[in-house]
């Protein structure tokens, strides 16, 4: 069994910054792509910043230059860093790990609970 779970989401006043991390735990083979996505209610969840494996990085439009994604593979840990932060980041955040288990080597996508991040003054 696979978990990811999330933290560091919270309130934060315009123009903040926060750090989210989430780990993977489990019988884990290998990780792939690792990424960060967010949903706001009534709308579908979107990506916001992915990581290959080789340490490739891509980012939605309104958050490059502000938000940064990195990944440790030592730890199966992704994070995202967020600086400048403004209240349309407002949304809960959810990772992402494309990954093969010890028992399932087809390579999967699992998701982590959610992390409320709401940008306020």
């Amino acid at each position: 069994q696979v978990q990811l779970v999330e933290s560091g989401g919270g309130l934060v006043q315009p123009g903040g910054s926060l750090r989210l991390s989430c780990a993977a735990s489990g019988s884990i083979f290998k990780i792939w792509d690792m990424g960060w996505y967010r949903q706001v209610p009534g709308n579908q969840r979107d990506v916001v910043a992915q990581i290959t494996r080789s340490g490739s990085k891509t980012y939605v439009n309104s958050v490059k230059g502000r938000f940064t994604v990195s990944r440790d593979d030592a730890k199966n840990t992704v994070d995202l860093i967020m600086n400048s932060l403004k209240p349309e980041d407002t949304a809960v955040y959810y990772c992402k790990a494309n990954l093969q288990t010890m028992s399932i080597l087809r390579a999967t996508d699992y998701w982590g609970q959610g992390t409320q991040v709401t940008v306020s003054s």
